[in-house]
């Protein structure tokens, strides 16, 4: 997301939330940083490992076209299929990124879900 002018006040909170909350979240190859992204229809994770720049494992609901349900379904669903993609490459703790959005809803499913499948924050 380009760093642009905000077009409500809305997104314009989130982005300064979202730069105040990653000078403190730094991922490594050992404990990558689980960021997510929400539009309105689909949600996506990716788990980041900041040192090289490269993305480890990611999950989304426009990839996963079995996914159905509501929401928060979803969330969980894609939640646990990126916990099963991170154990596959070695990964068991992450650090949680939600990336400016408020810790609900859909961010909140897909942590849990993330959690049940077995991965750490």
């Amino acid at each position: 997301m380009a760093e642009g002018k905000a077009r409500t006040p809305k997104t314009a909170r989130r982005r300064r939330v979202k730069r105040s909350v990653r000078k403190r979240v730094h991922g490594t190859r050992e404990r990558p940083r689980l960021t997510v992204f929400r539009s309105n229809r689909h949600i996506y994770a990716q788990l980041i490992d900041d040192n090289s720049a490269t993305t480890l494992a990611a999950a989304s609901s426009l990839a996963e076209a079995e996914l159905s349900g509501s929401s928060l379904e979803v969330g969980q669903a894609v939640g646990r299929r990126l916990a099963a993609r991170a154990r596959e490459a070695g990964i068991e703790s992450a650090i949680f990124d939600r990336n400016g959005y408020r810790y609900l809803g859909r961010v909140k499913a897909l942590a849990e879900g993330a959690r049940e499948g077995g991965l750490a924050f």
